[in-house]
């Protein structure tokens, strides 16, 4: 039985970034193209609440936020190489799909679009919405690069495909050097004939992630990391009043 445990991850507020993955109707909100393969997981892990509660928790702390979205448009339906499973399927649906990728036209409401309960936490200007990811992970979208200018180096990670998208942006933070902590509350998985993927997902997040929090764990991580960073400021900024009250008092 695997037991070990590495370091403790401690969240340093300058240097890290919460990253949401598929934050799309098609995943989040009843009636979506995919909801339905992982409506019971939802449910159970109470996802869409969690992670709405983590996004203010990011925004509270002055936390940057990114969101990695996934969108089909017309000229990806004309690839001719075969595709993966879920892939397939989702192209057969529809899934995530838009119509344009010059115009919102068609967006708003639809599967690709951001439920409409997270938009007053995404519409401030200061997140970060990456190029979209075609298959699971970082490889086909901007998101590594928008993480690397900002100097991010820890990643709180969450989304609603625990063991797809989720896993595969896990995957590829840690192979490229990032501390990742998975927010094991603010997913879900589906299930197959060979089992669940919310439970495989948790098993390769405990053997992968530097940190495996739930909601709560996590917001209270980012708030002990807030509070840190407030009191290395008021250090920083009582030092050159300390150093002035010595040289007036004749101390130096």
């Amino acid at each position: 039985m695997f037991k070990h445990t590495g370091p403790r991850m401690s969240i340093d507020l300058h240097r890290v970034g919460v990253v949401i993955t598929d934050l799309q109707n098609d995943f989040l909100s009843p009636g979506g193209g995919a909801y339905g393969l992982i409506e019971r997981s939802l449910a159970a892990n109470d996802t869409a609440n969690n992670i709405e509660r983590l996004l203010g928790g990011a925004k509270a702390a002055g936390i940057p936020i990114f969101i990695s979205p996934h969108y089909y448009f017309p000229h990806d339906h004309k690839w001719t190489a075969p595709l993966t499973p879920l892939e397939d399927l989702a192209h057969e649906v529809g899934l995530v799909a838009r119509r344009d990728p010059l115009s919102a036209d068609g967006l708003a409401g639809s599967g690709a679009d951001f439920p409409a309960r997270y938009k007053p936490l995404l519409a401030d200007g200061d997140v970060v919405i990456a190029s979209p990811h075609k298959a699971y992970g970082t490889s086909t979208n901007d998101l590594i690069l928008q993480l690397r200018r900002r100097r991010i180096e820890q990643v709180v990670l969450a989304g609603p495909v625990g063991n797809l998208c989720v896993e595969a942006h896990m995957r590829d933070f840690i192979e490229l050097g990032f501390e990742v902590a998975m927010v094991r509350d603010a997913t879900a998985g589906a299930a197959n004939e060979e089992g669940d993927a919310y439970a495989a997902a948790m098993i390769n997040w405990r053997f992968m992630a530097h940190a495996l929090w739930s909601t709560r764990q996590t917001l209270k991580e980012l708030d002990l990391a807030k509070k840190a960073a407030a009191r290395a400021s008021d250090t920083r900024s009582q030092a050159p009043r300390d150093l002035h009250e010595a040289v007036m008092s004749g101390g130096l």
